[in-house]
């Protein structure tokens, strides 16, 4: 089992940036297949980003590609989320998650077996 705690959100203007951090206890996070997902009000929740388990293989979803970029340190058992150029659409809640199973990347929020708490996103034009 793993627990998934995230933080760095905030509120920010227009072109702005921020950088998402989900710190892992317990099991470390390179079992695990990682992923960022948001959840604005009235909508489903979405993959933003996901990274395997070896941190060489990344997804990202198309409206963040070039902006957004995954990463992850196994020596502090955290994975980021760096958030440039960002947009009033991007506003969510974000989430950390990691998938358990066999595929080498998940995007489907469904498949994710944990998740952090969230942390907001406000982003203003």
């Amino acid at each position: 089992q793993v627990q998934l705690v995230e933080s760095g959100g905030g509120l920010v203007q227009a072109g702005g940036s921020l950088r998402l951090s989900c710190a892992a206890s317990g099991r470390t996070f390179s079992s695990y297949v990682m992923g960022w997902f948001r959840q604005a009000p009235g909508k489903e929740r979405e993959i933003v980003a996901a990274i395997n388990r070896s941190g060489r293989n990344t997804y990202y979803q198309d409206s963040v590609k070039g902006r957004f970029t995954i990463s992850g340190d196994n020596a502090k058992n955290t994975v980021f989320l760096q958030m440039n150029n960002l947009k009033p659409e991007d506003t969510a809640v974000y989430y950390c998650a990691a998938y358990r199973g066999p595929q080498s990347i998940a995007t489907i929020p469904d498949e994710f077996h944990y998740w952090g708490q969230g942390t907001q996103v406000t982003v203003s034009s």
